[in-house]
């Protein structure tokens, strides 16, 4: 057997280098013991694992354990306390403010307008100056016509003097009595006349009078139409006047309503651009007829303004309220349930909730609410949530929200 062909010497480890050199000394070359003690250590492993297994003692079975009970979270706001309310149903309306008294103030006579007082958002009071027209050309009217009936009245004081001559000379036969048809006719003629002229006068001195514009009533100027200077003839409006302390609310009913919405009911408006607060107004008047081509009801409702916070034009939302059951006990629908039992709902009991059957009433607010007729008291905590994994018997811990 031949001898291993020599490594080259850069292929050569420390171990192979001590070797030749041992060789070229004479001496024997050591082997590797290494493998032989790599050998050994898996072995006493292999011992040691199995003695261990041997003396472990068997496995247990296993401790069946009791699963534990689930407890259900439910919030503060999931629950209600059963307590006695006021159920209304209601009609909604919807429609636009505008005040209940308003006047368009016209010149009753033809005139230059000389002063103009007052201007859109003043308040006035009734009898307060608007307008000042130009009384000149009417006083000299007046001057005219009363001239005139003095003269008229002057002859007719001439006439009646003459009647009663007349009169005289015909008792005494000192005349005919053809001359006492003329004289009373004369007489006759002139009492009319006079009558119309004192007429005219009076008519003139209201003229003077209607000059000074007043305010026919307390308001707010909403409109002015004239401006000093400007030539106003008979019956051109110049201003408008409204009142606001109250407040009508021409709204829209829908006519399948419109036989439950009666004047008198009560109302509850919100007004848009004015939040978080609802007015309190009544129905005054409901019309007949339906307009024309909406399918809708007039509906006109007052409401009191002592504060001035409404304004004409503002848009309205009310909810008439033409139905009202008082004291009764009411839940959301979504609370009440139903199984082959019937209809139910689930009471809190301590910390757990219990199948409670009760008997249905009316739907409210639009099925919102049910009236509920017996089977739950005053002070009952009911499940109102819609949580459909509780169920009768389950347990509950209550959380605040």
């Amino acid at each position: 057997m031949t001898a291993p062909a020599a490594k080259p010497e850069w292929a050569q480890s420390k171990h192979d280098k001590a070797n030749a050199a041992r060789i070229a000394a004479g001496e024997k070359p050591r082997r590797r013991r290494w493998p032989w003690i790599l050998l050994a250590l898996v072995v006493l492993a292999i011992v040691a694992f199995i003695a261990f297994n041997t003396l472990q003692p068997p496995p247990e079975a296993p401790v069946e354990t009791a699963a534990a009970e689930t407890v259900m979270q439910v919030t503060t706001s999931e629950v209600t306390s059963v307590a006695p309310q006021t159920l209304a149903q209601q009609v909604k309306v919807t429609g636009s403010l505008g005040p209940q008294r308003q006047t368009q103030v016209a010149s009753q006579v033809s005139a230059r307008a000389v002063a103009v007082m007052a201007r859109p958002g003043d308040a006035v009071r009734e009898g307060d100056v608007l307008v000042q027209l130009d009384t000149e050309s009417l006083r000299i009217q007046l001057d005219q016509q009363t001239s005139t009936a003095a003269a008229t009245r002057a002859q007719l004081v001439l006439a009646e003097s003459q009647l009663l001559r007349t009169t005289d000379l015909i008792e005494r036969g000192l005349t005919a009595s053809s001359g006492l048809e003329q004289a009373q006719s004369s007489v006759d003629a002139l009492r009319a006349n006079l009558a119309a002229l004192e007429g005219q006068v009076e008519a003139a001195r209201i003229g003077v009078q209607n000059a000074t514009i007043k305010a026919p009533m307390a308001g707010i100027v909403s409109e002015r139409s004239v401006e000093p200077g400007q030539m106003v003839a008979q019956g051109t409006a110049v201003f408008t006047i409204v009142d606001l302390t109250t407040i009508e609310l021409t709204a829209a009913a829908p006519v399948s309503a419109g036989a439950l919405v009666k004047p008198g009911q009560s109302v509850a408006v919100s007004v848009e651009g004015i939040a978080n607060r609802t007015f309190e107004g009544k129905v005054e008047r409901v019309n007949p007829v339906a307009a024309a081509g909406t399918r809708t009801i007039p509906v006109y409702i007052t409401l009191d303004n002592a504060d001035g916070v409404l304004r004409g034009g503002m848009f309205a939302v009310g909810q008439i309220t033409v139905v009202e059951q008082p004291d009764a006990l009411a839940l959301p629908s979504g609370a009440v349930r139903e199984d082959a039992e019937g209809f139910y709902v689930l009471k809190v009991e301590g910390d757990t909730v219990v199948r409670q059957g009760v008997e249905k009433g009316s739907e409210w607010s639009a099925g919102r609410l049910i009236e509920i007729t017996s089977g739950i008291s005053t002070g009952d905590v009911i499940v109102t949530a819609v949580l459909t994994q509780l169920e009768p018997g389950d347990r509950i811990e209550m959380v605040e929200n």
